[in-house]
């Protein structure tokens, strides 16, 4: 998947994360930059995906893995 990343900083009070560690669940996170990191529920995720504006969405990928599919989206 081929991403291009914005030249312009963006200013976003948030940035979730859906994840897989280690054993390939998935866990999902809510992010203050530099205040906190705070573990959500997957409805909690689902939700802020469909119901906040989003300002921008990055696929995150891992090496020889083009099956996990993560993302970080911020708002």
């Amino acid at each position: 998947m081929k991403y291009i990343p914005s030249p312009i900083p963006i200013k976003y009070d948030f940035m979730y994360t859906a994840t897989a560690n280690k054993s390939g669940r998935m866990q999902y996170h809510k992010v203050r930059t530099g205040v906190s990191k705070l573990r959500i529920s997957r409805s909690e995720f689902i939700r802020a995906f469909n119901d906040l504006p989003i300002l921008a969405i990055n696929p995150v990928q891992m090496r020889g893995q083009d099956m996990v599919f993560q993302l970080e989206f911020y708002v």
